[in-house]
């Protein structure tokens, strides 16, 4: 199935993409690898790059394998192999970006003792690139919270839970801009609505946004002002499945400028998924289930114009 991107109109340095999805998988004993992969060209020849884009979500503090009883995942996950699984990646291609949907924290005793601790320095030493806040990561007080990011080696977003009046004011952005060779990626992100998922102590002080019109005013910011060439959202607002107004399939048909969707919360395996945006564009939802048992990967192709 090949979906043609529209050109949007605005002075991008890449080619919008056209994409190919598919699915490939791994063994027992490592991860399961999924990919999406997006091929673009251009009439004029030009020189190509490739991004891959390597995602987790809701892995819940899964630090060691599955256990080996486990009828249905056995012997799957842990820290150790996914670094092993990403440090392969990297060594194998050029231009690499990893990122989380959220809900690090809460799921193992390594949590419970040591308050999220063990989660950011095993982020760390993977490299993430950017993380999104699930509400798991309030379990133990926003306090505690800005306390453990202070460690994080790694921006952590969210575009639409207010924080300048809270301790997470100088550990949190709205949004991210990395380069890759020329390639100006833009990462935005959207939240789940607090109440009655979290405590409501454990978040004083934030304000939640509408997270559909912030996404879009940072969309539409990073595309027209910022000239970015791809628009990633990481969200940590559930599939449809959540059965909440606003989900990632809601997001994805409102939206104009985001290409990619990465998905958690609502712990859904979601793959070669398309949906059509406000303006009749393709864009991608993923979302790898939970406990870090899958690593998701998205390859993009661009050419400059």
């Amino acid at each position: 199935m090949k979906t043609q991107y529209k050109n949007s109109g605005d002075k991008s340095n890449f080619s919008s993409p056209q994409f190919i999805p598919f699915f490939t998988g791994g063994a027992r004993g490592w991860f399961f690898i999924i990919f999406i992969s997006f091929l673009s060209f251009t009439a004029v020849a030009s020189e190509k790059i490739k991004l891959v884009i390597l995602h987790t979500n809701d892995t819940h503090s899964q630090v060691e394998p599955t256990e080996k009883s486990d009828l249905k995942t056995a012997d799957m996950g842990g820290y150790a192999r996914r670094m092993g699984v990403i440090n392969k990646i990297r060594s194998e291609e050029k231009y690499v970006l990893l990122v989380d949907a959220g809900d690090f924290s809460q799921g193992s005793p390594y949590f419970n003792f040591y308050n999220g601790r063990v989660e950011i320095e095993a982020l760390n030493r993977m490299k993430y690139d950017a993380v999104t806040l699930g509400n798991h990561e309030f379990d133990n007080g926003i306090d505690t919270l800005a306390v453990i990011l202070k460690m994080a080696h790694f921006p952590v977003l969210s575009s639409n839970y207010k924080l300048d009046k809270t301790p997470l004011s100088d550990e949190v952005k709205p949004w991210l801009i990395v380069k890759r060779n020329g390639l100006k990626i833009g990462i935005l992100s959207t939240n789940v609505e607090p109440k009655g998922l979290i405590i409501e102590n454990n978040y004083n002080g934030m304000v939640y946004e509408n997270p559909i019109e912030k996404a879009n005013e940072i969309s539409e910011y990073l595309k027209l002002n910022e000239k970015c060439d791809v628009i990633i959202c990481l969200s940590h607002l559930g599939s449809d499945s959540t059965k909440r107004a606003q989900n990632d399939f809601e997001l994805a048909h409102k939206t104009r400028y985001i290409d990619v969707i990465i998905g958690g919360h609502s712990h859904s395996m979601i793959t070669n998924t398309t949906e059509k945006n406000a303006i009749g564009k393709s864009i991608v939802i993923a979302q790898m289930a939970k406990s870090g048992l899958y690593l998701g990967r998205v390859e993009l192709e661009l050419e400059k114009k």
